[in-house]
């Protein structure tokens, strides 16, 4: 039988003090193979990159994680930000997959400055994002970064060994059109909606969209606004559209679903009675920030009792 008596940690970003800070919260203890817990286990939700360049924590943070990972303290799935790393660091044809323009490299300039003069250590940490799949489904749980699509899921079974990217299909998860490119994008960053013409907001940013991330977890909304992400946002007059039919709604029925992505703010809570966002903004510059974990002893009806946080120093 699996285990199932799991700690699932949201978006990091960076903070390596946070993580230790939460992880000894959770009771686990340095050991000579890692943060350990006689009876847990972690589950990183991805996201463990860029952002918070004042820290300069990018080298302690990995070195937990992936030490944790290495001697089975716990599991870890792909991020959108380490997927985007990965095509940064790879040239087709001379040219990176992700252009280095001033937006992507200010994005990923934290992790810039720790290892880009070390080319072996970025390596190694390139290669641990090779080993993370982009989901889990581990019977009493599943967890992905942003989106559960079972349909998307299903295909990418037949296609994807283990749920894991090789350098080829990181090139045709870049190439916009193809089905792995939806996929990725779907799983890793979330459902969206395209707005009316002439309808925009600037996301965390400062950056213009004319595209919302919706709610999949959200059966009961009945217009845009209602599904819109992130929470609060003003979509204008778009706010009064119904919602459209081709959203991947989570089933009921469903085991518990983890994700993180989303900068939510406020007392953690479950988003449905089987689906819970655990990234609460950690590397906000300002306002409310949480490193959040919830611990999961395998029931199907999520509590909002199980949270666990630490604010950033």
């Amino acid at each position: 039988m699996e285990h199932n008596k799991y700690d699932i940690i949201g978006d990091i970003h960076g903070h390596a003090d946070a993580l230790i800070e939460l992880l000894e919260k959770l009771g686990y203890s340095e050991t000579e193979t890692g943060y350990s817990h006689p009876e847990r286990k972690v589950i990183f939700l991805g996201d463990f990159i860029d952002r918070g360049e004042h820290l300069a924590q990018h080298r302690k943070l990995l070195g937990v994680v992936m030490k944790m990972v290495k001697n089975g303290h716990a599991k870890a799935i792909m991020g959108n930000h380490e997927f985007n790393a990965l095509a940064y660091h790879t040239e087709v044809n001379g040219e990176p997959l992700r252009p280095h323009t001033d937006k992507n490299t200010k994005q990923h300039r934290a992790f810039l400055n720790e290892y880009d003069n070390d080319p072996e250590a970025k390596a190694e940490v390139l290669d641990f994002f090779y080993t993370l799949p982009m989901w889990l489904d581990l019977g009493a749980l599943r967890v992905v970064h942003a989106c559960w699509h079972s349909e998307l899921i299903e295909q990418l079974e037949h296609k994807i060994n283990g749920a894991r990217l090789t350098r080829e299909l990181v090139v045709e998860a870049s190439t916009k059109g193809t089905e792995l490119y939806h996929a990725v994008e779907t799983l890793l960053k979330g459902v969206e909606v395209s707005l009316p013409k002439g309808v925009t907001f600037l996301d965390k940013s400062g950056h213009p969209r004319t595209d919302v991330r919706v709610q999949w977890w959200n059966r009961a909304a009945s217009k845009l606004g209602e599904i819109a992400l992130p929470l609060g946002v003003d979509i204008g007059e778009a706010a009064a559209q119904p919602v459209r039919g081709n959203i991947p709604y989570y089933p009921e029925d469903s085991v518990p679903c983890f994700v993180g992505h989303y900068w939510l703010k406020g007392t953690p809570a479950p988003q449905a009675h089987n689906v819970a966002c655990l990234d609460y903004s950690v590397a906000a510059s300002e306002g409310d920030r949480q490193l959040v974990a919830y611990r999961f002893s395998g029931e199907k009806n999520l509590s909002k009792d199980n949270y666990v946080s630490v604010r950033p120093a």
